[in-house]
């Protein structure tokens, strides 16, 4: 089952990425939900990210970026797994190919149930319907006007991907508030989920910036009220000290590492008592 903003998700980012000079690339997404023992439920999508290597025929994604979004929608949702991936394909070429199945068949032992949900993406269908309004030709196959989704399951020791019929429900895309920062979470991403692996009680939100949204971190300090904030806008990072209500004071770190400026930071708070 796949949520329908996710589904729009998939296709109008699909659409997009056809618009762009990067256009005739394959791109992906990664899905996450939740998998009960017969079904899995897709509530989340992780783009392969603009840090991707990509060409006609493949897709590398940028697997610390997707690692680190994934920590950070988890935040409010904690059931979430990965469940598998959504990429591109030239063509009319509906199947996962070979390579494909050499990568995923390595792969899917990691997933829980040890079956993992592909999708392939295609420019290939004939419009149908009236215009901006999807439709399943079949019940493993969505449409969008020339686009095209085919779903597939692959479980731990088969021999081949088998078809996927899918479901729509009504629901988010946990990941979509993301996307404004996206560019920021793959610049920050190893450092930033570095951060999270060494302090705990770090959370990680997207915020209103000074022209854009920004991606924030919040590391709590022992004083009730008291925290550093960090924002990340553009190419700009500031650090704030957080006094319990009161106006947020812009500290003086001008480190973009923003891992060591957070400890710079408390180093510095540390010798002040």
């Amino acid at each position: 089952m796949i949520t329908d903003e996710v589904s729009r998700t998939l296709f109008t980012e699909f659409g997009a990425h056809r618009a762009t000079e990067r256009g005739d690339e394959e791109t992906g997404w990664v899905l996450l939900g939740v998998r009960a023992a017969d079904e899995a439920l897709a509530l989340a999508t992780l783009p392969a990210g603009a840090e991707r290597s990509a060409s006609d025929s493949h897709v590398l994604f940028n697997s610390t970026a997707q690692a680190f979004g994934s920590r950070v929608v988890r935040q409010g949702c904690r059931q979430l797994r990965m469940l598998g991936v959504v990429h591109t394909q030239p063509g009319s070429l509906r199947h996962p190919t070979s390579g494909d199945y050499r990568g995923d068949i390595e792969w899917v032992p990691n997933l829980r149930g040890g079956e993992g949900v592909f999708g392939i993406g295609t420019a290939d269908a004939q419009a149908h319907g009236p215009p901006g309004v999807a439709w399943q030709p079949e019940p493993a196959v969505q449409c969008w006007g020339d686009l095209c989704l085919s779903w597939y399951s692959l479980r731990e020791g088969d021999r081949n991907y088998r078809r996927l019929a899918v479901e729509l429900t009504m629901g988010p895309d946990l990941a979509l508030p993301l996307r404004p920062v996206w560019t920021e979470l793959e610049a920050h991403a190893e450092r930033l989920d570095r951060l999270a692996h060494q302090l705990r009680h770090v959370r990680f939100d997207v915020v209103e910036g000074r022209e854009k949204p920004a991606l924030a971190v919040h590391v709590p300090l022992p004083e009730p009220g008291r925290a550093i904030r960090v924002l990340m806008e553009g190419k700009e990072t500031r650090y704030l000290l957080l006094n319990g209500g009161g106006e947020p004071l812009l500290a003086d770190v001008r480190d973009v590492r923003v891992d060591q400026g957070v400890y710079l930071l408390l180093a510095e708070l540390a010798g002040k008592g």
